[in-house]
């Protein structure tokens, strides 16, 4: 039987990082928050956290973290009857869920006004890139994810959502400087590119679909949807954009496209829990309704 008092301070820990977080959280001493944490990894006789700044979870730890939070989602559902039995309403939990950096920053949104005013429920969003946010799902870290993930997920069901449509975008004085007669495979060499991060392949694969070589090219990285887009603007070099926020900068002149017949499609869907929790059929519904609204 798993001591629930010991793992709410397990799972406080990893989610606030620190004992002394964790321990404003619980409204408890941080010597009582370790005792509690050190008394249950003896007993089991495993560790659960690597201390440090921040504490991590152990592989043990993150999947007892998930449980613990399936668990508490599951009693959400019955608070209502058994608030006026048992004192006053107890803390929302949140909803953790994985989602494109892209997407939060285009369709999802309403979903989550949808699903926040509808529910009171906060959520806990987890950023990566769409091809690997169903990875979360798969560790127990995350309840759902948006995800460009072809298959599906053990124990899970998944919900095609649509396609986010993206344009290689460039401001009119790069293009200018190094595209004066069109965009060659030759001049795509010594344009620099702009990329998410690391796991960002949307430029490559435009190349590709263009020109049939690889992106060899030099090549700024910057983890943000918003300054991806104004660095472009500002000149520095081109890239994917989502159209969703391209198209007031492409009518306004801001940006044109290296070739307009040449547009990404990612495919997204929504996987999520196969679990009775009422409230993830809630935030399954608002997405599902913000998709159908803002995505081809």
């Amino acid at each position: 039987m798993l001591d629930y008092p010991a793992l709410a301070a397990v799972a406080a820990v990893i989610r606030e990082g620190t004992f002394e977080r964790a321990a404003v959280l619980l409204g408890i001493t941080p010597s009582a928050v370790s005792q509690r944490v050190r008394g249950y990894e003896e007993r089991l006789g495993a560790i659960l956290i690597i201390r440090g700044q921040p504490c991590q979870p152990t592989e043990l730890g993150r999947k007892l973290c998930a449980h613990f939070d399936r668990v508490r989602l599951l009693e959400t559902d019955l608070a209502p009857d058994l608030t006026s039995r048992a004192g006053p309403e107890p803390s929302r939990v949140p909803l953790k869920v994985a989602v494109n950096a892209d997407s939060l920053a285009t369709w999802f949104p309403e979903a989550a006004r949808i699903f926040g005013h509808g529910s009171g429920i906060p959520l806990d969003l987890t950023l990566d890139d769409e091809a690997h946010t169903a990875e979360r799902l798969r560790s127990g870290e995350v309840m759902a994810a948006v995800t460009a993930e072809a298959g599906t997920v053990q124990g899970c069901r998944t919900v095609p959502l649509g396609s986010l449509q993206y344009a290689a975008c460039a401001s009119p004085e790069f293009v200018s400087r190094f595209f004066p007669n069109g965009t060659t495979a030759t001049q795509l060499t010594k344009a620099p590119c702009l990329r998410f991060d690391r796991k960002d392949g949307l430029q490559a694969r435009w190349v590709r679909r263009k020109f049939d070589i690889e992106l060899d090219a030099p090549t700024y990285s910057v983890a943000s949807t918003h300054a991806f887009i104004d660095l472009t603007i500002a000149g520095l070099a081109w890239g994917m954009q989502p159209l969703q926020l391209a198209e007031s900068h492409l009518a306004a002149g801001r940006l044109v496209e290296l070739d307009p017949q040449i547009r990404i499609d990612v495919e997204l869907s929504w996987i999520v829990a196969g679990l009775p929790i009422a409230s993830l059929d809630l935030l399954t519904k608002a997405v599902c309704a913000s998709a159908r609204s803002r995505l081809y």
